[in-house]
């Protein structure tokens, strides 16, 4: 039997059925019988009924006509509704032939090897019409008309090509008639799914649903003093960002003097790039960190390891030189974002340096499921609270992961992702085990720009050596390199997101605030987790993680 392209064809016609199951019988095992094969180029389509690629003979395109067919003073008939119609099954062919030949020798893979030019031929097959052995036309001899007659011979009739048909042309051998099938059917061109093309799909789906939820922004436009809480993925920060442009811009009436406010570095490093492609009168006056507020009035940062410095005496210092500030320097209003990290003292001068210390605008963005510090704090002034319930980031194989640890239940709008993975390992070797995770990712297909090692323990050697090489500032400048996977850890990241995460805990599980860091850590990955870890350790942040985890593919 000869290869068959496809297998088990559909025909419309009995009559292509029958003449393909005519040569499926009679054609040799290296031959090769193409059904229904369509070509596009840049004067019409072009269809084939059969195409039978013979090595060391040449190609055949066949024209098949069923019950019907008639040939009158060398015209070509058919019997259609009720009635005759010319035909012209010959031009059919030719034309399909010379258009498969112009395909074939436009591609490489042809041109670049010594093949020659192919013999190419074409001909009419009549299944069920007997036509005679003396018919002849001037554009297709009786050799190349094929009727019910010679129907039994038909695979012999099409190798026994008159010696001096075609001799410019080389019948073609087996090596180039490998590589024709594989042009004429791309065949070496097949494309895996792009998990990077599923990836934009979501985001932007993501992008659109976090847009509509926009007009909570200007629902609460009247409104002085909100707080907006919000699970993981719900678009806090998008909103925050929404609400600080439209307070500059003055689209919630005048234009305000803005600060747009958070704990984090990276955060703030990601508001800064945001804020740099706004237009110049949407754009806050204050852009950055409490620690960055700070230094901008001419206060100097203190130890790390002071915890009485940043909650006691900073924040006093702060509030000192808000007091005395020139009009010029305070501000209309206060965007906040992730602000369950803020101390009780960090909003006196905030509210201090407000222009109207009354009604200055205060917007708060927070999720309490995500409080990494045992520091405890709200602004000590009535807020308006709204709630949003929707995740709209994740994928739902991550949000339900997550779910069982934030702190309100929320409806998973994120839509369908890879599933999460879990890969069983010790704390002391669960680094080692995620390097090699992230070169599974970049083996899926993910650019490195879009994937994320982040650590509940102690940071990765690669965090620790970007930091002291290039300083915090140059890390971060890491987070938005497209030829670098990111490396990072769970505290820093808050408000943050990559499309593809691989979480590393490599921590016995006993630290405070573990639970939050878990939290955190399994809800940065927008498209694909994958957790490095002991599901014992993971467990004491929740078992219902763990039990999720335990199902997950390894």
């Amino acid at each position: 039997m000869p290869h068959l392209i496809p297998e088990d064809p559909l025909f419309t016609t009995e009559s292509e059925r029958v003449v393909w199951s005519a040569l499926r019988e009679t054609l040799r095992p290296d031959d090769t019988l193409i059904a229904n094969y369509r070509l596009t180029d840049e004067k019409k389509d072009h269809e084939a009924d059969l195409i039978v690629v013979m090595p060391g003979t040449g190609v055949a395109v066949l024209e098949v006509k069923g019950s019907g067919v008639g040939l009158t003073d060398g015209r070509w008939t058919m019997q259609r509704d009720g009635g005759t119609v010319a035909i012209d099954p010959v031009a059919q062919a030719r034309d399909t032939r010379y258009a498969l030949w112009s395909y074939l020798s436009s591609d490489l893979r042809w041109t670049t090897r010594s093949f020659g030019r192919a013999r190419f031929l074409h001909g009419v097959v009549t299944p069920f019409t007997k036509l005679g052995p003396d018919l002849s036309l001037p554009d297709c001899p009786r050799w190349m008309i094929h009727d019910k007659i010679d129907l039994p011979c038909l695979a012999e009739r099409l190798r026994t090509v008159p010696p001096g048909y075609e001799t410019h042309c080389t019948p073609p051998s087996e090596e180039a008639c490998d590589v024709l099938i594989d042009i004429l059917t791309a065949r070496g061109t097949d494309a895996a799914p792009d998990v990077e093309a599923a990836s934009d799909e979501r985001q932007a789906r993501a992008d659109r649903l976090t847009q509509e939820q926009g007009l909570i922004i200007d629902a609460i436009r009247m409104l002085r003093r909100v707080e907006v809480r919000g699970g993981a993925g719900s678009g806090k920060t998008a909103l925050a960002l929404i609400k600080a442009r439209h307070l500059a811009g003055g689209r919630a009436g005048e234009r305000e003097r803005v600060a747009l406010v958070c704990y984090s570095i990276g955060l703030a490093s990601h508001f800064r790039r945001v804020v740099a492609t706004w237009h110049y009168k949407d754009r806050p006056a204050f852009v950055g960190t409490f620690e960055d507020l700070a230094n901008q009035w001419g206060i100097a940062s203190g130890s790390r390891d002071d915890h009485a410095f940043w909650e006691e005496r900073l924040p006093h210092l702060m509030t000192e030189r808000a007091a005395v500030l020139p009009p010029k320097q305070r501000f209309d209003s206060f965007v906040v974002d992730e602000a369950q990290d803020f101390a009780d003292t960090w909003w006196d001068p905030l509210i201090t340096s407000l222009r109207d210390e009354e009604d200055g605008g205060l917007f708060v963005f927070s999720d309490e499921g995500q409080r990494l510090f045992k520091r405890f704090g709200r602004p000590p002034v009535p807020l308006v609270s709204l709630v949003l319930d929707h995740n709209l980031r994740n994928t739902r194989q991550i949000a339900k992961v997550f779910q069982p640890l934030a702190l309100m239940r929320m409806r998973l709008d994120g839509g369908d992702g890879p599933e999460v993975s879990h890969i069983q390992t010790s704390p002391e070797d669960a680094v080692s085990v995620a390097d090699d995770m992230v070169e599974a990712l970049l083996d899926e297909g993910w650019h490195e720009g879009h994937v994320a090692l982040l650590t509940t323990g102690r940071r990765h050697p690669e965090q620790v050596s970007r930091q002291e090489l290039q300083g915090q500032k140059g890390y971060w400048d890491t987070f938005w390199d497209e030829e670098l996977v990111f490396y990072g850890h769970v505290l820093g990241f808050k408000g943050l997101e990559r499309r593809a995460v691989v979480l590393c805990v490599n921590e016995d599980g006993t630290g405070e605030r573990f639970k939050e860091r878990m939290y955190v850590g399994l809800s940065r990955a927008t498209d694909r987790l994958i957790v490095v870890g002991d599901l014992d350790v993971i467990a004491q942040a929740g078992d219902d993680v763990a039990r999720a985890l335990s199902s997950a593919p390894s």
